[in-house]
């Protein structure tokens, strides 16, 4: 997770745990005008409308006191849904096992894409098998991370 994001969520986590809700992690992407800075939550009985709505209103007060995004922007409040994000290592932790995708800040051995198998995690390295191949992605190197939805 990039650093502003990083200390977006850790300035926000506390407004959002006031709602009995999880913050999962912050997205923020530049677009000028139409910028988004999007919150990620989950609750262990789900996340609704409703759910999203309060929390919008919690950290948008939060947001306009301390004003960390200098541009405009659209505040999102989301589930994680199927294809849930993986911000932290405990996040990775509960899906071993499982398909993810893996982008990385800086490519290794040419790529920067990883979609296979999380196999392990060692460390602050997971070990992810792609066509029988298994790569060591250092986790500070992860730019973006998502489960694969399974059908």
């Amino acid at each position: 997770m990039a650093k502003f994001e990083q200390k977006l969520t850790d300035m926000l986590r506390p407004a959002v745990e006031e709602t009995g809700k999880e913050l999962l992690g912050v997205e923020f992407i530049s677009a000028g005008n139409n910028s988004i800075l999007r919150l990620f939550i989950d609750h262990e009985n789900g996340i609704n409308v409703d759910d999203c709505a309060e929390v919008s209103r919690q950290v948008g007060a939060i947001l306009d006191v301390e004003d960390p995004v200098s541009s405009e922007y659209n505040l999102e409040v989301s589930s994680p849904g199927l294809d849930r994000p993986l911000f932290e290592l405990a996040h990775f932790k509960e899906v071993v096992g499982e398909t993810i995708n893996v982008k990385l800040s800086m490519p290794l051995n040419g790529r920067r894409k990883f979609k296979g198998i999380l196999s392990a995690i060692e460390n602050d390295t997971l070990i992810v098998e792609v066509d029988g191949i298994d790569y060591e992605l250092v986790i500070s190197n992860v730019d973006k991370a998502n489960l694969v939805a399974q059908f």
